[in-house]
């Protein structure tokens, strides 16, 4: 049983927001939201209340009612012939938790690299655009050296990991909650301040008008639906298994739809304003209107780590931009470490350690397993693809439980208990019934993109595991984790449900 509690219901908040607002947030988004519009915007909302919402709520229930870590608190909902679902869960946030500690590390190259061009602006010495009049190719260059073999990069997520532990080895109240009422509301802050500064420049409010508008023709692309739906289901944290860890350390009376839907929109809040710092810069720095939304409508993968830079490069100032939009990035990513390393914690003192043992092995298998995907950016995409698919198989999992023990009584039993607002029971009831074959559609579909020329065998007729996207080893990943949690699912239950 876990003691500790959060103080106040704004420590699980931040909390709550410290997991969802992360780099996909200051990433992902903008990259989407540039390329569809409005559309996406529109559907990506509707998503939040269908998907992500429904399945936070079962979440935060869940861990709420059963003070446990992940696999604990689903074996104790699901029973025991499914506590391997709560293991699957838990090993799929930890395999991304492990390469999200490089993302870390990656943010911090680029908070050391805009803030020694903040002070070479500063003092008159050798800037980032500067050093693109020489090389063009300057800051892809950067990239690729941090991103494959560099010592820096893997020196620097050994150090995030270590201050995660050591923020974390302090407890709830002393470690976590601390934590993140300086990080959520410094992340808020830096956010505000880029997207007044990005509104304010020449024909930044373009940006913010083809943001909100709403193209009904995009609506018969296939990939606007997917896209929405898996960018809320990403950035708010739904199947995760991290809202049910961090809800485990609530108080008894926590309001758990109140709470949930704060988590949600403030989350989608952070993504609209990191949107509207992004998107008006590229159009107030680009050539043209015109060349600005061909940019955007490119769907460009190098957006922050690239081109980014490169934009804050060309006007006066752009070294403070840069800087404060790097400092926000390293903000949101350590602050969505933390929840995936307590979720590790948690489980860990399930099985009987303390709290100073579970962190410092925590810390020493996220050094490990992270380390492939610091040293390799293949290996880095094949455990972002892999985990990444997988949280729609987490979430499945979660509404499999709501459903197995009913959903208007769970509802009832779980959700309702100590919740002044509530929401309608056919609302509940419907997203879960709907999210059944969403859940199915959206891993099919994404299992069909073909990102990999050979998605299930190679050339020569093997089973192709070990193509970076190839469906051969999204699948192969999963049936291991599978297998492993049935074969386990006795002792896991006697060792942990139980206890």
């Amino acid at each position: 049983m876990q003691h500790e509690q959060f103080s106040s219901r704004w420590g699980i908040v931040l909390a709550s927001l410290g997991m969802a607002i992360g780099a996909g947030n200051l990433w992902r988004f903008p990259r989407l939201a540039g390329q569809y519009g409005g559309s996406f915007l529109l559907l990506w909302v509707i998503f939040l209340l269908i998907w992500s919402i429904p399945i936070l709520l079962a979440e935060f229930s869940i861990g709420k009612q059963y003070k446990k870590g992940t696999i604990g608190s689903y074996g104790a909902a699901a029973g025991k012939g499914l506590t391997w679902g709560g293991f699957f869960i838990t090993l799929c946030t930890l395999g991304i938790g492990f390469y999200y500690s490089v993302v870390t590390g990656w943010s911090l190259q680029y908070l050391g690299l805009t803030f020694s061009n903040l002070v070479n602006f500063i003092g008159g010495g050798q800037t980032i655009a500067a050093e693109l009049e020489n090389d063009p190719a300057y800051l892809e260059n950067f990239w690729d050296g941090i991103s494959n073999g560099s010592y820096g990069t893997i020196v620097l997520y050994i150090i995030t990991v270590i201050a995660g532990i050591y923020v974390l080895s302090r407890g709830i109240q002393n470690g976590l909650e601390k934590a993140n009422r300086i990080l959520i509301p410094m992340l808020f802050g830096m956010l505000i301040i880029i997207s007044l500064m990005s509104l304010t420049m020449e024909n930044g409010v373009l940006g913010l008008e083809y943001m909100f508008n709403i193209k009904p023709e995009l609506f018969r692309e296939p990939a606007i639906w997917i896209e929405a739906l898996s960018q809320s289901a990403w950035s708010t944290g739904a199947g995760w298994g991290l809202i049910m860890t961090i809800s485990s350390y609530s108080r008894k009376k926590e309001d758990v739809t109140l709470n949930t839907f704060i988590g949600g929109f403030g989350n989608n809040s952070a993504s609209i304003i990191a949107g509207m710092a992004i998107l008006p810069s590229v159009f107030a720095l680009a050539p043209s209107p015109e060349e600005a939304e061909a940019f955007l409508q490119s769907g460009n993968q190098a957006l922050t780590f690239t081109i980014i830079p490169k934009l804050f490069s060309t006007f006066t100032g752009g070294a403070i931009f840069s800087f404060l939009f790097f400092f926000a990035f390293f903000l949101a990513a350590f602050s969505s470490l933390l929840p995936m390393i307590e979720l590790f914690i948690s489980n860990l003192q399930d099985m009987g350690l303390t709290r100073n043992k579970a962190a410092i092995r925590a810390g020493i298998f996220c050094i490990i397993f992270g380390f492939p995907s610091a040293y390799s950016l293949d290996i880095f995409n094949n455990q972002d693809w892999v985990w990444g698919v997988g949280l729609i198989v987490s979430g499945f999992f979660i509404i499999i439980a709501v459903i197995k023990y009913g959903v208007t009584k769970f509802k009832k039993d779980y959700i309702d208990q100590d919740s002044d607002f509530k929401v309608p029971d056919f609302y509940f009831a419907a997203c879960m019934i709907l999210n059944v074959p969403l859940a199915v559609i959206l891993i099919y579909w994404w299992l069909s993109r073909g990102y990999s020329e050979f998605p299930w065998f190679d050339a020569n007729g093997n089973w192709n595991v070990i193509d970076v996207y190839s469906n051969a080893s999204v699948i192969t990943q999963w049936v291991l984790v599978i297998v492993a949690g049935i074969l386990l699912n006795g002792y896991l239950y006697k060792k942990i449900v139980k206890s």
